[in-house]
């Protein structure tokens, strides 16, 4: 099933192959029309909290500690739980592409929640 689910910047073109399409941000990116995004779920909930974003910035020198607050929230936060178990009621269906703002591939909370749910696969496969 995780090889079911993907990562693309939400200013990619639209592709039929994305299957469903899940926003994972916070805030709703800069010049994308609802239209454009064509998304199937717009899943607030999963992002950081509006002060672990604010406090990380986009920073590189700040990733390390950001990714292990940022899993903090994903294991405790109640509406982030409940977030990344509706990306995998997803992807049980089909494929899923997680779409992010953020114009840094590598340094970007979908990167950190990506990887978390790979990981979350693999401790449920054992």
């Amino acid at each position: 099933m995780m090889s079911n689910i993907f990562l693309k910047r939400v200013y990619d073109p639209y592709d039929e192959a994305d299957g469903s399409r899940i926003l994972v941000d916070r805030l709703w990116p800069r010049g994308i029309s609802k239209e454009n995004a064509r998304l199937t779920v717009w899943l607030k909930d999963v992002a950081p909290s509006p002060e672990l974003r604010k406090w990380f910035c986009h920073k590189p020198k700040l990733f390390a500690e950001f990714r292990e607050r940022y899993l903090e929230e994903l294991h405790t936060s109640e509406p982030q739980i409940q977030a990344v178990k509706q990306i995998f009621e997803l992807a049980e269906k089909d494929r899923v592409t997680l779409l992010y703002g953020a114009k840094d591939p590598v340094y970007n909370h979908a990167v950190v929640l990506l990887e978390e749910l790979q990981r979350l696969t693999q401790t449920n496969k054992k």
